[in-house]
């Protein structure tokens, strides 16, 4: 079976940052690009960084381009993604993602974690 796994959310300050980790089990993806979606409440789920295989190609939403940087660690089949200078704006469930069914800034991907809360306080 197959399970994204996200650590590292929890409760933080608007100015402050976080380290978002993933870890895969039951299939290697470090021949796929990963990433992470969002979802705030009463909205839809968006892309906000993905990072190809061998890292060396990137999509970040405008929402938090210079703001965050994503990567990845194929030996251990995880992902991060650090966040800086934090808004409100960024309060959300995280899910850890691999595998995009199309363009790198839609949020459709083959397999999704469970998902792990931020919440910026302002």
């Amino acid at each position: 079976q197959v399970q994204l796994v996200e650590s590292g959310g929890g409760l933080v300050q608007a100015g402050g940052s976080l380290r978002l980790a993933c870890t895969a089990s039951g299939r290697s993806f470090a021949e796929y690009p990963m990433g992470w979606a969002r979802q705030a409440p009463g909205k839809e789920r968006d892309a906000v960084a993905v990072i190809a295989w061998h890292s060396g190609d990137f999509y970040y939403s405008d929402s938090v381009k210079g703001r965050a940087t994503i990567s990845r660690d194929n030996n251990k089949n995880a992902v991060y993604l650090q966040m800086d200078m934090l808004k409100s704006e960024d309060t959300a469930r995280y899910y850890c993602v691999a595998i995009p069914k199309g363009g790198w800034n839609i949020a459709a991907y083959e397999y999704w974690g469970q998902g792990i809360q931020v919440t910026v306080s302002s």
